[in-house]
């Protein structure tokens, strides 16, 4: 399938990355499972970026949970809206008592068809 789906996506919690959070170690585990789109936790700390082609995302934690790694954690989650090749993230989070969303699209590259 040339689209992005549930079998496209991998999520871990996050504590088998070592060290947490670590972006190589992250990208190391979404290639063993051959994934576009990879969700990871653990560090209480929202990230959502691209890199290399693949999408990779911590939504945080909604309550802005302590973490030993973040010493001001952002309360904070994420909606998914997938769509065949795209996927679009909703991210929301709570900054100086205001809420933020903001969306980033992730499209999937599709290969030119040789007829």
């Amino acid at each position: 399938s040339s689209g992005i789906n549930a079998e496209y996506g991998g999520i871990i919690h996050g504590h088998q990355v070592v060290p947490w959070g670590d972006h190589d170690a992250i990208a190391t585990i979404r290639r063993q499972l051959d994934v576009d789109v990879m969700i990871s936790g653990h560090t209480h700390k929202l990230e959502a970026y691209e890199k290399e082609g693949k999408f990779y995302i911590n939504p945080g934690s909604v309550t802005g949970a302590y973490s030993p790694l973040e010493r001001d954690p952002v309360p904070a989650f994420i909606l998914m809206d997938i769509q065949a090749n795209s996927l679009v993230t909703y991210v929301y989070s709570l900054t100086n008592e205001e809420m933020e969303v903001k969306k980033i699209e992730f499209k999937k590259s599709v290969p030119d068809r040789e007829e």
